[in-house]
């Protein structure tokens, strides 16, 4: 068969989705989206095998066509020595080592659980295959049937499907692009994540604030005290849930969430409000475990649904735990001369553009006491009838 039938020429023009032969085995794929990748295919015992090499002009390490024929030289070598270009080991077994690798730092119960729980259920039918044969078609066809009708459990899937390979990878069990990759060319396949409907979390008029509070601090009960405390503290429900003693400083007023049980990945130094203190202080009273807020059952964290409940129960709607985070900012935006990095620090909200990243390095902590010191007081402000 004939060799370098591509040229750089060539592949430039190529504008029409197809896959195109250089010839004994390697091939350039072009996407619709404009999107160009190599592979390799090659047959053994009539199976038929396709091995990633990666992009063509894209990403951080782009292949060139002199590039991707050495990779594919480097291949047909192997072959020619009869060499296993990569283990038959099982997406399933490979997964399972992942999982508990992720698992093991831990301290969220929760967070192990859906861990294992979205590769076991909605990867299943990757389950038995080699992973080094695992293809972005088999990722597609897997996210497919949850894509749109559970967008945020598709995206969590996918990420992890992608942790799995890169394991395998590191491991020197598969070669190539990782398929679950989005922007390696799951984008072109699959609608963007920004246009799914995922709805918000409805948040209270952070008018009415004050009026909850007050039904809250009213309020009896382990629900109604996290709720409270997640409300001064602007901080996710599997935070405040998931909080134990270790993490707090009553003296210095700081709570400190470490990185693993973080939605961003990283620590989070919250400090804490004169009201929030007292909750602690109150909490650390009757405290039989390690946790703060320990719901009805020993040893367990007190549920979202029975916070969410005490809250309902004050303001008569369908707000969630969440949408505090919403009131917080809408006040601090509105109501305030704080600057909008101190607040979105607060949030513990990841800053996007990487040359202000680089150069905001510290947290604001000092700064940030101050926003949720005035965020305490409104709060607790009398509700207006």
């Amino acid at each position: 068969m004939a060799r370098n039938k591509l040229s750089e020429t060539k592949i430039k023009k190529l504008d029409k989705a197809g896959i195109y032969s250089d010839g004994d085995g390697l091939y350039l794929r072009v996407r619709a989206g404009g999107s160009k990748s190599w592979f390799f295919i090659y047959k053994r015992e009539g199976k038929r095998t396709e091995l990633g090499l990666g992009g063509y002009g894209q990403g951080t390490a782009p292949i060139s066509l002199e590039l991707a024929r050495e990779k594919a030289d480097a291949i047909r070598q192997r072959l020619a020595r009869g060499e296993e270009l990569a283990s038959r080991a099982t997406f399933a077994a490979i997964m399972e080592d992942v999982i508990k690798v992720k698992t093991a730092t831990s301290r969220n119960e929760k967070h192990r659980q859906q861990w294992a729980m979205t590769l076991r259920t909605y990867a299943k039918t990757l389950h038995g295959k080699p992973v080094a044969e695992i293809t972005r078609d088999d990722v597609v066809e897997t996210l497919k049937p949850i894509w749109e009708s559970k967008p945020e459990t598709a995206d969590r899937t996918r990420m992890r499907i992608a942790a799995v390979i890169d394991h395998a990878k590191a491991r020197g069990l598969y070669t190539g692009d990782n398929p679950a990759d989005w922007k390696g060319g799951l984008k072109e396949l699959l609608p963007a994540r920004q246009k799914l409907s995922r709805g918000h979390h409805e948040a209270i008029e952070y008018q009415l604030i004050p009026t909850v509070m007050a039904g809250l601090r009213a309020a009896n009960g382990v629900s109604a005290r996290a709720a409270e405390f997640a409300c001064l503290t602007a901080c996710r429900s599997g935070e405040v849930r998931g909080m134990i003693w270790d993490e707090v400083d009553l003296d210095g007023a700081l709570w400190i969430i470490p990185a693993e049980r973080t939605k961003p990945g990283r620590e989070h130094r919250i400090p804490l409000s004169e009201r929030a203190v007292t909750i602690l202080k109150a909490r650390q009273q009757v405290a039989t475990g390690d946790l703060v807020f320990e719901g009805e059952k020993e040893g367990q964290a007190v549920s979202d649904t029975a916070i969410v409940k005490a809250i309902r129960a004050i303001s008569k709607g369908t707000e969630t735990l969440h949408g505090f985070r919403s009131s917080f900012r809408d006040w601090a935006g509105d109501e305030t001369h704080h600057p909008r990095d101190v607040i979105e620090a607060a949030l513990a909200h990841m800053v996007k553009d990487k040359t202000e990243a680089a150069y905001r390095r510290k947290d604001a902590l000092e700064k940030r006491r101050k926003l949720m010191a005035d965020w305490a007081t409104f709060c607790g402000t009398a509700p207006k009838k």
